[in-house]
């Protein structure tokens, strides 16, 4: 027998052993992923459940030529609904818009775990200086507020991840819409502007809401 044949003699069952072992690596991710896969099938994570219950109005004004200062105290709840399944919250931020215009900055909300069944609030300020708006926005508010209803949306963009067991899932994006319907009943001042436009200054009137919002991860 050659030296060659008896090195190839050696090399054919260290290639079986990679073999058997590059096979047995990939078999058990494939069942890791599988087990997961099925897990998460059947427990299948439902989306959190938010709720606007109040907001509180500081500010509302709008001023020449077409700026809106604004101010609320914004009380907002989560509810988790799944029982077997936690849910993060990641870089929440929460704004108020109107007629699909941005009208103040986002407010970051903290980073939270969520248990099972469990309830979250928060109560974040947002806030808007001197934010100028399109004039037909200015003529809409107008209208609304003749009415005595001025509608905002208070909206919450952000991630969620999902954890079961000792897995947690990826990011998923979460965009929340909480419409909220100021009643101009309320204590307020009506003030002209050089446009013409009659505009609100409504402070520290307290609307009780509890507005179920539409979620979307």
């Amino acid at each position: 027998m050659s030296v060659k044949d008896d090195c190839g003699h050696h090399e054919n069952p260290r290639k079986k052993l990679y073999r058997r072992l590059l096979a047995f690596s990939v078999g058990l991710i494939i069942l890791i992923l599988f087990i997961i896969l099925i897990t998460w099938l059947i427990l299948r994570p439902t989306k959190p459940h938010f709720t606007l219950q109040d907001v509180t109005v500081y500010a509302f004004n709008l001023s020449s030529p077409n700026l809106l200062t604004t101010t609320l105290q914004i009380t907002l709840s989560t509810h988790n609904p799944n029982g077997k399944v936690g849910i993060y919250y990641d870089r929440l931020h929460v704004y108020a818009s109107y007629h699909s215009q941005q009208i103040t900055l986002p407010t970051l909300l903290p980073d939270t775990y969520q248990r099972q069944k469990d309830n979250t609030v928060w109560s974040p300020f947002v806030y808007g200086v001197a934010v100028p708006i399109p004039p037909y926005v200015a003529v809409n508010m107008n209208q609304d507020q003749s009415v005595g209803r001025v509608l905002v949306n208070v909206r919450v963009e952000g991630r969620v991840r999902w954890r079961v067991g000792t897995f947690v899932s990826g990011n998923y994006h979460l965009n929340v819409n909480c419409p909220a319907y100021i009643d101009d009943s309320g204590r307020k001042s009506i003030i002209n502007n050089d446009n013409g436009l009659d505009h609100v200054a409504t402070a520290g009137v307290k609307y009780q809401l509890v507005m179920d919002c539409h979620v979307d991860v």
